[in-house]
């Protein structure tokens, strides 16, 4: 999770790159510094994480237990602004504080910006002392915080860098990750289709050395052996069931998970379509009573959740049918990750249902769908933007009161083209980490893309590993 300092106030006049103080014979009684700052999610948690037990700051259930019905600030975010103001600005740097009364007037929730003001009060020339009163409003000119500080000045100018902050993310660390879990597992064994480039390859025999699978080769003989020595690969010990090109790779892989031989498949340089075709043909005996559909598993830095997206890679614009189909398999999977009671946002480009935006519609029949029992193990709300799927402030800003709004699980996209283009923003531009997976067919699909890091494809393996596992004792 990233977190962003405050910006200090600074004089118009001032050079950016600088803070500068202003010495003791230079203050005045009336002079004025002020800061703005809106709180988010991302300072409540980081402040939780320092002070420790803190209910009402920490978690929205246990929010809704307290007074103030919501997740507030905790009030030290407020004086961390005065501070903020008083080292940056009136007096800067060389300040040396010495005392604050504080007095909370009421709290900041999600998305309330605080303006703070400090103002000279009193001056005392013999010790360089100042008083100044500190007083901190809402967005709608309610007073939040005030109080009285009591500082040294310094006596010269002082002129120093602007520092570059750190930024900060903050990590679960009592999670195991995707792959230490599926290693506890042990590996599964998983036809991998057609792996006739150097990449596929070796995502396989990478999947491999990770304690995750053990591969089935499905390939011509002779071009897997012609990749593998180009690429100094090791075939050694591995089974290759010859055929002649990559349909009857497929085909046969398709063959081999309706029998049981192996518990996965893993898709290699042949097409998507390809291997999918392959899949779903009736006498493959890999389809189940739900429609087939896509599965993205993505942990990026600016979110402290792994969250799914789906469906980005099957399903180009499903119907409402399908739809729900979608979001249980999604469902399903946030299950066997650890997600017991999955958030589920349903996108479309605004919040309220509009007639004439079918995504808008179909999320609004999926929650009632969800409110009838024909869809279980989550919590569903939509039509959902985007910016308020993942943004308490920004739900709070416009007014959404919702169990899901800033906290999702599982984003639902409208259509693939969405999908693909979100997925692919987070992983690129957003440094997010992703593993790929297709559910609702008799085994799980690992469904790389050729652009995916080796990282990417052995998350996928993992992923594919733990469905593998769940599905001995509880088949789809």
């Amino acid at each position: 999770m990233a977190v962003t300092p405050p910006e200090a106030a600074v004089s118009p006049a001032a050079d950016p790159a600088l803070l500068c103080n202003r010495p003791f014979a230079q203050i005045a009684v009336g002079d004025v510094a002020a800061m703005e700052r809106t709180l988010s999610l991302d300072d409540i948690q980081l402040l939780a994480l320092l002070y420790g037990d803190l209910p009402q700051q920490l978690g929205p259930a246990a929010a809704g237990s307290t007074d103030f019905h919501g997740v507030i600030g905790h009030g030290m975010w407020a004086a961390a602004l005065i501070s903020s103001l008083l080292g940056t600005r009136l007096p800067g740097p060389g300040t040396i504080y010495q005392a604050q009364t504080l007095q909370f007037r009421m709290p900041l929730q999600i998305g309330d910006t605080l303006q703070m003001r400090v103002q000279v009060r009193a001056l005392d020339e013999v010790s360089r002392r100042i008083t100044l009163a500190c007083i901190g409003t809402n967005q709608h000119g309610a007073v939040v915080i005030e109080g009285e500080a009591d500082v040294i000045a310094p006596d010269n100018p002082i002129e120093r860098p602007r520092a570059s902050l750190p930024t900060l993310r903050l990590l679960d660390g009592g999670e195991q990750s995707l792959c230490e879990r599926a290693q506890q597992l042990g590996r599964i064994r998983v036809a991998v289709v057609h792996p006739c480039d150097a990449t596929s390859l070796a995502a396989a025999l990478d999947a491999r050395a990770a304690g995750l699978i053990e591969p089935l080769l499905v390939a011509p003989r002779t071009k897997l052996e012609d990749v593998a020595r180009e690429a100094g690969l090791d075939l050694s010990g591995l089974v290759i069931e010859d055929v002649e090109h990559s349909h009857a790779a497929a085909a046969r892989a398709a063959a081999l998970a309706a029998s049981g031989q192996v518990e996965a498949l893993m898709k290699g340089s042949l097409h998507t379509d390809e291997l999918m075709a392959a899949v779903v043909r009736t006498e493959a005996g890999l389809r189940t009573a739900r429609r087939i559909s896509h599965c993205y598993l993505m942990h990026t830095p600016a979110y402290p959740r792994p969250f799914i997206i789906t469906d980005a890679a099957i399903n180009i614009a499903p119907t409402l049918e399908d739809k729900a189909d979608i979001v249980r398999n999604a469902i399903a999977l946030a299950h066997l990750v650890g997600v017991a009671m999955p958030r589920v946002a349903i996108l479309a480009a605004v919040e309220t249902v509009n007639p004439h935006m079918p995504a808008t519609l179909d999320a609004a029949v999926l929650c009632k769908m969800a409110e009838r029992g024909q869809i279980t193990g989550a919590v569903l709300d939509g039509p959902l933007a985007f910016d308020n799927a993942i943004s308490a402030a920004a739900a709070r800003i416009k007014g959404i009161v919702s169990p899901v709004a800033g906290r999702a699980d599982i984003l639902v996209v409208p259509d693939l083209e969405s999908g693909n283009m979100l997925a692919k923003q987070l992983e690129y531009l957003g440094g997010a980490a992703s593993a790929g997976i297709v559910m609702g067919a008799r085994v799980p699909i690992v469904l790389t893309s050729r652009a995916d890091s080796r990282e990417s494809r052995v998350a996928s393996c993992a992923l594919a590993s733990l469905v593998a596992h769940h599905y001995r004792t509880s088949p789809p």
